[in-house]
C-alpha cells in the first residue's frame, strides 16, 4: 500500500518545540519533493514548507521562517519538520505530500497526502 504517515504531534507550551516525521511506504520518498500542510480549524490548508527530492533546496513560509526546519533522510525514507518556539497560531493538522516539485514553499503535482497529525500550542 502507496502511504505517507506523519508522527509526532502533541500537545506543546508557547515557546516549546516539536520535530514531526512523515515516513512513506509502498514507495521511495528520494523521486519527489515534499511539502509541509497545515490546517486550522475554520481556515483553508496552507503551505508551511517544501525540500526538494535531493535536499538542497528548501523553502518557508514567512510565518514559519527561522523556526522550522525542514529535512530528509533518504535512506530512512522519512522527512521531518523541526518546528522551535511554537506559537498558538501554530496548531494546526500538519499534512505532508510528495509531489513533483517546489514552487516557492508550496509543493506542486501532489501524488499522495498523508493524514494528518494534530499540533496543540496552549499554556
Amino acid at each position: 500500500q502507496l502511504q505517507l504517515v506523519e508522527s509526532g504531534g502533541g500537545l506543546v507550551q508557547p515557546g516549546g518545540s516539536l520535530r514531526l516525521s512523515c515516513a512513506a511506504s509502498g514507495f521511495a520518498l528520494d523521486h519527489y519533493a515534499i511539502g509541509w500542510f497545515r490546517q486550522a480549524p475554520g481556515k483553508e490548508r496552507e503551505g508551511v514548507s517544501c525540500i526538494s527530492s535531493s535536499g538542497g533546496i528548501t523553502n518557508y513560509a514567512d510565518s514559519v521562517k527561522g523556526r522550522f526546519t525542514i529535512s530528509r533522510d533518504n535512506a530512512k525514507n522519512t522527512v521531518y519538520l523541526q518546528m522551535t518556539s511554537l506559537k498558538p497560531e501554530d496548531a494546526a493538522v500538519y499534512y505532508c505530500a510528495a509531489g513533483g516539485f517546489c514552487s516557492g514553499y508550496i509543493t506542486r503535482g501532489i501524488s499522495y497526502w498523508g493524514r494528518g497529525t494534530q499540533v496543540t500550542v496552549s499554556s
